[in-house]
């Protein structure tokens, strides 16, 4: 056996160069026995994403623009009730037909030209692995000092060129390492996780919520400064406010399949969505909002950060038990971190990279590749150096949108829920995926228009001078990358209708995979809804369908 042989991953004897870039088990329909996400584990999912530094800290930058904290957790609400219905959309195809977003991405793109989005998503989610992980290095670096005060005295033996010190190195590799055995748990396991962080992390929350006002003696002066700003300015900047929100889901609207593949049914995957991801992040941003109005109580000055305001407190020869909350906060804030880098950053690297290098990489090894770039990018220089970074990232979201867009619409309007599974696996040329060459230039042409109506705002957003209307729509730059390239994309395939296009018919769900000269054989009750001739054979609860 030579080397390349002993890299592979594990796949079925036999198969062809050109079916092994297109398939293996991370890849396949995920089977009955892993679909284990029940509506709770989505409810306890998205719990355990709200909590984590990000979204305690979003209201922030809402407030320093002028809003009063009740207009600004208005902003939340609005912009995370928002994003619930686009998840829940996107997810569906994965709760129906158990795949992830890198397949279900070859729906719309083609089956090569789906490479193109996937790398793009694969890409982003190792820098922001890093990023997160950074954040995460803070937390431990907290921890370790309410442990051992002596360590915040390490001395510094990096170069000022490393951008930064020994101890906080130390710190950022501590929580590197410790994140890596959760990359080792396949999807359908690593929900326990979720559960575990789901009770920790809002435990250290409402405790900290309630040490704060108990050492404020109330809930301090934010909470009843008024509004800065009036009008139309106010209005935009409310806009602007839960456009940040939208645009802070934007990675878990796109790879919202890749959790729903393991639902145990459709429904698991909707409602327990549709209704924890507000709740959750409103609840945070609120106790985020009260423990920084305390904080400008405590120490004369409003500190966003939880990582900075507990450092605070370990200031000036604190208590005991005020190390051991510190501690005990810090902690739990890690297990957040990890949890979110998990959910957000490995297992979306993980299914992308598959789909880019299937015969090499599964879910696994990619969540570990993210790891390492995430090490070696030294995502701290990152964020020293450039002042527009995050700008950048933040504007990714125009990207993603445009993709959802064009997903979206694919599954919902022109293909109207009815799959090919089989397709998505073979490169035939009479294949539903293959378009032309494997491209779909109908969903390329949407997908750079949603882009194209956002370019010269972010232009504008990164510091050049650019009209008031380009940055208007830059704005609402979510709504209108996917609004435009869903229009561009319907307006297409109605002008260049695709093989099994079902505009023109009634909304179905069903796998045609075994479609053959006018009939497929169809598991379930089938439903003749105008466009399909039904016959039973009263065979094990199959139907012959014939396609009109």
């Amino acid at each position: 056996m030579g080397l390349v042989q002993k890299i592979e991953v594990p796949h079925p004897p036999g198969l062809t160069y050109r079916q092994l870039f297109l398939t293996n088990e991370d890849l396949a329909p995920v089977p009955p026995e892993k679909r284990q996400w029940k509506g709770v584990n989505f409810i306890a999912f998205w719990i355990a994403d709200s909590f984590n530094v990000n979204t305690w800290m979003i209201v922030s930058s809402m407030v320093q623009l002028g809003l009063s904290w009740w207009q600004a957790w208005i902003c939340v609400w609005l912009g995370y009730g928002f994003a619930a219905p686009f998840i829940c959309l996107n997810a569906r195809p994965g709760a129906i037909f158990h795949v992830t977003f890198p397949v279900v991405a070859r729906t719309s793109f083609g089956l090569y030209g789906s490479l193109w989005c996937t790398f793009n998503r694969g890409a982003m989610a190792c820098i922001w692995y890093g990023v997160q992980a950074s954040i995460g290095g803070d937390c431990v670096k907290v921890m370790l000092r309410a442990i051992w005060p002596s360590v915040n005295d390490i001395p510094n033996h990096l170069p000022e060129s490393s951008g930064t010190t020994t101890r906080d190195f130390m710190c950022f590799f501590l929580f590197w390492l410790i994140s890596l055995p959760a990359i080792w748990f396949p999807i359908h396991k690593i929900r326990h996780l979720f559960t575990l962080k789901s009770i920790v992390a809002p435990t250290a929350g409402i405790t900290f919520f309630i040490w704060c006002i108990v050492r404020a003696k109330g809930v301090g002066p934010i909470v009843s400064q008024p509004s800065k700003v009036h009008g139309s300015e106010l209005g935009w900047d409310m806009v602007v406010s839960l456009m940040s929100c939208i645009s802070n889901m934007a990675t878990l609207v796109t790879n919202a399949p890749d959790f729903a593949s393991r639902a145990t049914t459709p429904s698991a995957a909707l409602w327990p969505q549709f209704w924890s991801v507000p709740l959750g992040f409103s609840i945070v941003s609120f106790i985020g909002i009260i423990v920084s109005s305390s904080s400008e109580t405590i120490f004369g000055e409003a500190i966003w950060s939880p990582i900075d305001l507990l450092n605070r407190f370990l200031d000036n020869s604190p208590t005991r038990a005020t190390r051991f909350g510190v501690w005990f906060i810090a902690a739990s804030f890690i297990i957040a971190q990890v949890r979110t880098n998990i959910s957000a950053n490995s297992i979306s690297a993980g299914c992308d990279l598959t789909a880019l290098f299937p015969r090499f990489i599964n879910i696994r090894r990619g969540g570990y590749i993210a790891a390492i770039v995430g090490l070696c990018m030294l995502p701290w220089n990152l964020l020293k150096s450039s002042n527009q970074f995050t700008s950048y990232l933040s504007a990714y979201s125009v990207f993603l949108s445009s993709i959802a867009g064009v997903m979206i619409t694919e599954y919902y309007i022109i293909r109207r829920g009815r799959y090919r599974v089989a397709d998505l696996y073979h490169s035939g040329k009479g294949g539903w995926y293959y378009y032309t060459y494997g491209i779909n230039f109908r969903a390329y042409a949407a997908y750079t228009s949603g882009i194209l109506i956002n370019v010269v705002g972010f232009a504008g957003a990164t510091g050049r001078k650019v009209p008031l209307a380009a940055t208007r729509i830059y704005q609402m730059s979510f709504f209108t990358g996917f609004g435009i390239s869903a229009f561009v994309y319907i307006v297409l395939n109605v002008l260049f209708p695709v093989v099994g296009s079902s505009i023109k018919m009634k909304f179905w769900e069903v796998d045609l995979s075994n479609y053959q000269n006018g009939e497929a054989v169809v598991e379930g009750d089938a439903v003749d809804d105008g466009t399909l001739s039904v016959s039973s054979d009263g065979k094990d609860g199959r139907a012959l369908v014939v396609v009109q």
